[in-house]
């Protein structure tokens, strides 16, 4: 008797102090996103911290997106395991047929709506099981409502210096431990910026990669003041690459489509097409014989790998650039005549071009690792494992894809 209530106190012990043993073994991560970091701009000798990390950390070869390989398709893939036909944001801007009413990321009313965002963000699941987050400009980390969010965030402002930015995530590593955050998020775009204005072969390009690449050290240094280095999981990665374009080579939709009616949406890389509903196979057919440095899609046959053609939001023609190449209406080609952008993304994400980057270094990682392409689906499962929290069950990624990564044993 007396050995069975012995041991009906060191259970019982064990039950109180474990919550709080995994806390305290739980380690920070800061996951950095530098937009249209293409795969292979670190092979230009101009980063040398994320060589540091590839030294000493993990460094996968490229980092393949969903389809489309744009901005917040991806940035919100990234972080809920989830295609875009499952999480819901489709494009950068996109139209609900049955309603009329249209998501942009350029009107934070629609961008800030949950209803468009059907995936669970590891922030929602970490906070469900009591682990603080954090999010510096991220899309769908400012939805209205307060159960969706962070526990801290920032509303985006793109002008905010990129300093500003590291500063603000330092100090919410300051916090009082209780308060702290475990995991942050943060996002810069210069990459991106300089890539669609300049193309990816620019010296400006080259001026962002070196800006972008600092950050990492300024992180690395601030961390090693407060003494949080070692206990930091440091990721760094991109949403999708970049490739060059010319004005010598576009595809006018209104010259191919001369005499129908019809409405567009989306420009650039991919286009929807909405005919009048007794011209829908005309116009098919019309696109289709005219085929040339595009491909025309009924959504029914969209390619299996995009994992688009199940969301309702996607017309019933689509129609795909090839690389480098634009398709406009007649307004764009008039917009871009005296100043074309020389760079853009939103390809097939089987083209390499479209890739980008995931480098990774902390107490959780192996040192000196290097693997092939990973999927950023596969981050999310990815990050809870770090947390140690239960992923979502109703996600794309595979963390038997991906954890390879970490160190054979997790402490």
């Amino acid at each position: 008797m007396r050995n069975f209530y012995l041991l009906k106190t060191i259970v019982i012990t064990f039950l109180i102090l474990s919550p709080h043993t995994l806390i305290q073994s739980q380690n920070y991560t800061i996951l950095i996103s530098f937009d249209a970091f293409r795969w292979d701009y670190p092979n230009r000798g101009i980063t040398p911290n994320l060589d540091y990390i590839s030294k000493n950390g993990v460094h996968a070869i490229s980092l393949q997106p969903c389809f489309p390989s744009k901005t917040f398709p991806n940035h919100y893939s990234i972080i809920t395991g989830m295609y875009p036909e499952n999480h819901g944001i489709i494009a950068n801007g996109f139209t609900n047929p049955a309603t009329n009413q249209t998501y942009t990321l350029y009107d934070t009313i629609p961008r800030n709506d949950p209803k468009w965002y059907k995936g669970e963000a590891i922030w929602e699941t970490a906070k469900k099981q009591g682990v603080i987050t954090a999010s510096y400009f991220w899309p769908g980390a400012e939805v209205w409502l307060d159960y969706r969010r962070p526990d801290y965030s920032e509303k985006y402002v793109h002008k905010r210096p990129y300093d500003q930015r590291i500063s603000d995530v330092l100090k919410w590593m300051e916090l009082p431990y209780h308060k702290r955050p475990k995991f942050i998020n943060v996002y810069f775009d210069s990459t991106d910026a300089t890539g669609h204005d300049h193309g990816p072969n620019s010296e400006e390009v080259n001026q962002s990669i070196m800006v972008e690449d600092s950050l990492i050290g300024k992180i690395f240094t601030g961390l090693k003041k407060l003494n949080l280095l070692d206990s930091t999981n440091v990721i760094i990665l991109s949403d999708h690459g970049m490739v060059e374009l010319s004005p010598n080579r576009v595809i006018n939709i209104n010259e191919i489509l001369s005499g129908f009616s019809f409405k567009t949406q989306d420009k650039g890389t991919m286009m929807f097409i909405y005919p009048e509903e007794n011209q829908k196979e005309k116009v098919y057919n019309k696109l289709k014989e005219s085929e040339k440095n595009y491909k025309v899609y009924c959504k029914k046959d969209l390619p299996e790998h995009f994992h688009y053609k199940s969301n309702h939001f996607v017309a019933d023609i689509v129609v795909l650039s090839d690389l480098g190449y634009s398709i406009f209406d007649d307004k764009d080609v008039e917009k871009y005549s005296k100043n074309f952008p020389l760079g853009n993304h939103g390809y097939d994400p089987y083209n390499l071009d479209m890739h980008g980057i995931f480098y990774a270094i902390g107490p959780d990682f192996k040192s000196g690792y290097t693997c092939g392409t990973i999927d950023n689906i596969d981050i999310y499962p990815l990050l809870a494992k770090i947390l140690r929290i239960f992923p979502n069950n109703n996600i794309d990624g595979k963390l038997e894809r991906i954890e390879f990564l970490l160190k054979d044993k997790q402490e």
